[in-house]
């Protein structure tokens, strides 16, 4: 008789080609066998009759802020945050504070996530002039999912806006680098023309679409150049979206939560509590956004979870601090989404596992199959609830979604076969890992 350390009996099993109900035998933290196991015995089974299992979900676009202002967000609160709201694993920008540029900088996140984090964790580590250099090697350090490069909408000198000196991080080192394009010169060339207390709408306007799209297309122009891969984060526009479809042998495309979920109503509804980077646009944008998740253009869909003080957020623009929470209510948002039609839950599944695995080069995570990591995001379609901010654990305690209905919920989240989270409760201590990329094998 087969012996399994957890089985999850009964549930509707989103594998790569389809949905099935089946059991998962889970044996020394990996999935060992999917189908009829009713005749084998384990340690610990879990009933998962009428809910569906998912892959551990996945979100590749967040800034933990850790380290930096504790009282805003640490590496230990927003990964809890993201274990609340379903997710296995997440991965964290570089823009803290020091900026994480360095080899000895990689080395102490990882210890800390080893320590820390509830759920797994991979890094990005930022791409400056003055370490363009070692972009080579430094992408190559373990747990690095890639280097991010602001080519705009950044401070100090963790930017680099200049098509020389972009090139030139490009020539160097060969893993797919993840891009903020925003095209910083038409930023401030227009900056003058706003001043303190006008509407908080006026930052789309400000951040127009030529923003965007021009810094796309410098991009893309020498991404093909270098032959160097690229990742286009939050992506916003639908210029940008129609355009990067014929960049597809160097490019590939995030789109966040918010560009799906929110027009520029926002802005009279939530004021500085709207404000992001790009910003949020209108309807036109949304259609285009659904549009390109629908037709294969997106590859991976993240929240940017940006968190701010509220005092900071509720500043006079243009002086409003840019970024939004988002973390613990990317999977509720996104699986609201597939119960209105928008998109399926496989295809849910490819964005929020498959296609960060791909695009990142993850090993033994995004999907369900023997031999991956048994991470597990447990999912209540029918279940409906009403996002709070009671419920947000970021101390910052605030969410842009607060008041939302949204129908089906993350009720449990399994990592490497042991339930860390369930029904709301987290369970145990953290068990969050550094996550382990094919190329990132150290140098």
């Amino acid at each position: 008789m087969a012996h399994f350390d957890l089985i999850l009996r009964g549930g509707a099993c989103v594998l790569p080609g389809g949905i099935e109900t089946a059991d998962v035998g889970v044996r020394h933290g990996r999935i060992a066998d999917i189908g009829d196991l009713r005749t084998a015995e384990a340690a610990e089974t879990i009933d998962c009759a009428g809910l569906h299992v998912l892959p551990g979900l996945i979100d590749p676009h967040v800034h933990l802020r850790d380290p930096g202002d504790a009282s805003v967000e640490t590496l230990a609160t927003g990964t809890r945050a993201a274990l609340l709201g379903g997710l296995a694993a997440v991965f964290d920008m570089p823009n803290t504070q020091p900026s994480i540029t360095t080899r000895e900088q990689i080395d102490r996140k990882r210890g800390q996530i080893e320590a820390e984090a509830w759920v797994d964790v991979g890094m990005y580590i930022g791409g400056t002039r003055a370490n363009t250099p070692e972009l080579a090697s430094l992408e190559l350090q373990p747990n690095v999912c890639g280097i991010k490069i602001f080519a705009g909408s950044s401070t100090g000198d963790l930017m680099i806006e200049d098509d020389e000196s972009l090139e030139r991080a490009m020539r160097s080192g060969r893993r797919r680098i993840s891009y903020h394009s925003e095209d910083e010169y038409r930023l401030q060339e227009r900056k003058p023309n706003y001043t303190t207390g006008m509407p908080h709408r006026m930052h789309a306007e400000w951040r127009d679409v030529e923003c965007a799209f021009l810094g796309t297309r410098r991009l893309m122009a020498l991404a093909r150049k270098t032959g160097r891969p690229a990742h286009i984060l939050h992506v916003s526009t639908a210029e940008e979206l129609e355009y990067l479809a014929d960049y597809r042998d160097v490019a590939t495309v995030e789109v966040l939560i918010n560009h799906l979920s929110q027009t520029d109503e926002a802005y009279g509804r939530l004021g500085g509590y709207a404000v992001m980077n790009p910003p949020i646009r209108d309807q036109r944008h949304m259609d285009a956004a659904w549009e390109a998740v629908r037709n294969g253009t997106v590859d991976t869909v993240g929240s940017d979870h940006a968190p701010h003080s509220r005092a900071a957020k509720e500043r006079p623009w243009p002086d409003t601090a840019a970024g939004l929470t988002g973390v613990q209510t990317l999977a509720p948002l996104m699986i609201d989404h597939v119960n209105a039609g928008r998109l399926s839950l496989l295809r849910l599944v490819d964005l929020m596992c498959a296609g960060p695995a791909r695009v990142y080069g993850v090993t033994g995570k995004g999907r369900l199959a023997a031999g991956y990591d048994a991470d597990f995001t447990i999912v209540d379609m029918k279940k409906t609830r009403v996002i709070e901010e009671s419920w947000i654990v970021s101390p910052c305690g605030w969410t842009p979604f607060a008041g939302q209905k949204v129908t089906g919920w993350p009720v449990m989240v399994v990592l490497r076969g042991g339930v860390a989270m369930r029904d709301d409760a987290v369970i145990g201590t953290p068990r969050g890992r550094p996550v382990v990329f094919a190329e990132a094998r150290g140098a």
